[in-house]
């Protein structure tokens, strides 16, 4: 089982374009943490203890709401059940507004050895728009705390195609966050999704959304501006210093295993090397504590992963990430896409969007912005 995924629903204040679930009501705090306890125990009863975990990886929500004492119970009871590697990557997303040297310090010491931050922005027009509840300063500040408290592998979180936003104004939050030297940027395109307050002002025409050939320009500035930093794209979103990719997130994209505990939470496993099960905890922490006080999962569905869908995922995430392995692909299914789409391929290639080589495909940066695009006409 390479990575455990623990979902911390609580938030300050939730911002206004975020749908993961959260909740801004601290009531239940205690009785979460009591039923997240059951919920590890009852799904390490069905684990694979032949397998270790590699990575855990603490969202939300924001989980730097959560004190050491807290933490400590959470990581007592991941050891006591499952095995956990030595070198596992141990990541704590977190917002800027909720830490300080003290507590990144006892972060560390519990035993997270990566944080992400989510700063989003270093204007702070912009991150009032966006509703967040730190300043540019207190981001800053933030990344300099966790070196000082003995973090080495940090990660920032922004966000680019805001309303209005100018190539000029993107650049300088790209050139801020270089400066802070962070092992991996990630850096994401604002996205209007359904049901949040971004999307109820789109509607009422209170915000218009970045034309997308500007939203395409800023993302061409942004691979440009972080790859001549040292940082190597490895995912659509996602830069790293050489050897300080998310671990995490690549067993994602590589469909390795994970568990997800705390409600929303999502989880996969691999029945063989063709299939799978994914499903999904229930979007609320009353349904959620509820379920769990009965001793019984807190699921609320779930679906098979046939070979067929099994393919067209590897296909969807192999591409996202660092390219499909076709000597893996084959064996597995049977299938020759460079054969089978030959045509599509050498079009891709020729337009400068993807390299083949004797055993794989991988996009260029051209062509990671219309990844969904690609994988679509080499799906079969």
């Amino acid at each position: 089982m390479p990575s455990l995924y623990l979902h911390i629903p609580f938030c300050e204040h939730k911002c206004i374009y975020c749908d993961f679930y959260s909740i801004e009501n601290m009531d239940s705090k205690e009785r979460f943490l009591k039923v997240l306890e059951i919920e590890i125990r009852m799904r390490a009863e069905r684990f694979d203890h032949t397998q270790s975990v590699e990575t855990i990886f603490f969202g939300g929500g924001t989980p730097s709401l959560l004190s050491r004492q807290q933490f400590e119970r959470i990581f007592s009871l991941l050891h006591k059940y499952f095995r956990i590697e030595s070198n596992a990557e141990i990541t704590c997303e977190s917002n800027p507004g909720t830490v300080e040297l003290g507590k990144l310090s006892d972060f560390r010491s519990v035993g997270f050895n990566r944080i992400s931050f989510g700063i989003q922005s270093f204007h702070d027009d912009d991150l009032k728009f966006l509703t967040r509840i730190h300043s540019a300063e207190e981001a800053e500040r933030a990344v300099e705390s966790a070196y000082r408290a003995g973090f080495e592998n940090v990660s920032c979180d922004l966000i680019f195609a805001l309303p209005k936003q100018t190539p000029d104004r993107w650049k300088e939050n790209l050139r801020r966050a270089i400066a802070l030297k962070p092992k991996h940027i990630s850096a994401y395109a604002l996205i209007v999704e359904e049901q949040t307050p971004l999307a109820t002002m789109v509607k009422n025409k209170l915000v218009a959304p970045l034309p997308d050939e500007e939203d395409a320009e800023l993302y061409e500035i942004t691979i440009n501006t972080l790859t001549s930093h040292g940082y190597e794209q490895y995912e659509v979103s996602n830069f790293a210093q050489p050897g300080y990719l998310s671990r995490h997130n690549f067993n994602y994209w590589n469909h390795e295993d994970y568990i997800g505990f705390g409600p929303s939470a999502h989880s996969f496993c691999k029945d063989s090397s063709t299939s799978g099960k994914r499903w999904w905890n229930v979007r609320s922490i009353q349904s959620y504590c509820d379920a769990l006080e009965r001793n019984e999962f807190p699921e609320s569905g779930n679906e098979f992963i046939d070979r067929k869908k099994f393919f067209t995922e590897e296909i969807f995430l192999g591409l996202r990430s660092t390219g499909i392995d076709l000597k893996k692909l084959y064996p597995l299914f049977g299938e020759d896409v460079l054969s089978i789409r030959q045509k599509e391929i050498t079009e891709m290639e020729q337009e400068g969007l993807l390299i083949r080589s004797a055993n794989k495909i991988f996009l260029t940066s051209k062509g990671y912005a219309v990844c969904d695009e690609i994988a679509a006409q080499l799906i079969f």
